[in-house]
């Protein structure tokens, strides 16, 4: 790219070779450090000349994003449900989709006085950090099993001044409940845990987000089937499981929470009218005696 080259003329070369126009704008902001300003500056700038510095690092960016990396992973920041994450290579890249669940969280939780939430994988914090957000008076427990994902998350945390309670493990294993007898345990689990198959077809246009938070057994079921299972023995009576899932496994998360004695089993569909989140509630046998 020619150092002399204006704004208006990088934009359109860069959408010549393929990228998108929000794209190519998203990363022309963040090239010439401006990723505040938005649109409105990039008009008043049109014909501006770019500084040689800034004409490559947006060349670069330009080349990451036609390679498939994601474009949060080059800027370093993704907007979910009105917070500004930092986002890299150690965490799932969050989706627009997963704002489903945080939306179906919330509902759920307004006749409850400061909930106890669990978020299990949660990766970059994003649903802790959205539910918290949101409802200050819950109390949020954040798991994960990669202390490279934690540090991400507990960043994500500190930066925006949102107490979250963060812990190393694997799904369930760390998960400490209230000795409440009348209602012990959480009101809420949430998890948008992996759900894509081994060998699945999708998997290449991937290979920029950590493997481990994407694929899970020969269906991509295999973590699901573990929380479902042992989500109730954590569940205050009443209280929710939601999972967020792939497009076609709806009907088999329905299933495999169905069998496990869930109750109220309902899918809810993302802004593409696709089944995205599956949930249901957890009735508590009345203790003997």
């Amino acid at each position: 790219m020619n150092p002399q080259t204006t704004v208006a003329q990088a934009l359109r070369a860069s959408v010549a070779e393929g990228l998108s126009v929000l794209d190519a704008e998203l990363l022309l902001l963040h090239a010439v450090e401006r990723g505040g300003r938005g649109r409105a500056w990039l008009r008043a700038h049109a014909e501006t000349a770019m500084q040689a510095d800034q004409a490559q690092r947006y060349a670069q960016a330009c080349l990451r994003r036609t390679h498939g990396e994601p474009l949060a992973y080059i800027t370093g920041q993704r907007e979910f449900y009105g917070l500004t994450l930092h986002i890299d290579a150690r965490v799932l890249d969050p989706r627009p989709d997963t704002e489903t669940l945080v939306d179906w969280a919330l509902d759920l939780l307004k006749s409850e006085n400061a909930p106890s939430v669990a978020d299990l994988g949660t990766g970059s914090g994003a649903i802790a950090l959205a539910i918290k957000h949101q409802r200050p008076d819950a109390q949020v427990l954040a798991v994960d099993a990669s202390a490279d994902a934690l540090a991400v998350a507990q960043g994500n945390a500190q930066r925006l001044g949102i107490e979250v309670i963060f812990k190393h493990g694997n799904w369930l294993e760390p998960l400490v409940v209230q000795q409440d007898a009348e209602n012990q345990g959480f009101q809420l689990i949430a998890s948008n845990p992996p759900y894509i198959a081994e060998g699945d077809s999708h998997l290449p246009a991937l290979k920029h987000e950590p493997r481990s938070a994407l694929t899970s057994g020969p269906d991509g079921l295999d973590d699901i089937r573990h929380i479902v299972e042992l989500a109730p023995n954590h569940l205050a009576n009443n209280g929710w499981l939601l999972l967020e899932h792939g497009y076609d496994q709806a009907l088999a998360v329905q299933t495999l929470m169905r069998q496990r004695g869930f109750e109220a089993v309902q899918s809810r569909n993302d802004l593409a009218g696709i089944a995205r989140c599956t949930g249901g509630f957890w009735r508590r046998a009345p203790e003997a005696g």
